[in-house]
């Protein structure tokens, strides 16, 4: 019961943040260098500042929350291959799900979402924080450029 009870959750959660990242994807962009804390997600905040730092996104990654601009919340969920699915297709590759939520602290607003779902992941927990810091590095604004009108 506990299990399907996450599950729901889960789907719950992935949902809202599908229907906040729409509307965050014109929202104000998160400014270079801003102070950013990652909540514990279960481990998978590990794999996200592992990804943030390869992927080169332009965010200091503080310790503290009280020492942030910005918080990155969210969830994520590994499925192991079944036997059937190793049996039958040969396939010994998990499915993931990731979701994650940027929050500017001061105002509480929501300035980024995005949610990703890797069928048979090769490289598991990574691929899913990889996608979120690539999408997440595109809503940083650069201070070198001017902003983007998103008209």
């Amino acid at each position: 019961m506990r299990k399907l009870m996450r599950k729901l959750m889960t789907i719950l959660f992935l949902v809202f943040l599908c229907a906040v990242g729409f509307a965050a994807e014109t929202s104000k962009k998160i400014p270079a260098h801003s102070r950013i804390y990652i909540a514990p997600m279960d481990g998978f905040e590990n794999d996200l500042k592992a990804a943030m730092e390869t992927k080169k996104v332009p965010l200091e990654i503080v310790a503290a929350r009280d020492q942030a601009d910005f918080e990155i919340s969210g969830t994520a969920e590994s499925q192991k291959a079944s036997t059937a699915k190793k049996v039958i297709l040969w396939n010994w590759h998990s499915n993931e799900q990731a979701s994650i939520r940027v929050s500017d602290l001061k105002s509480g607003e929501i300035v980024f979402a995005y949610s990703v779902n890797k069928q048979s992941s090769a490289h598991g927990r990574r691929s899913t924080a990889e996608a979120c810091a690539k999408h997440l590095k595109e809503q940083v604004q650069d201070q070198t450029q001017p902003a983007k009108n998103n008209k």
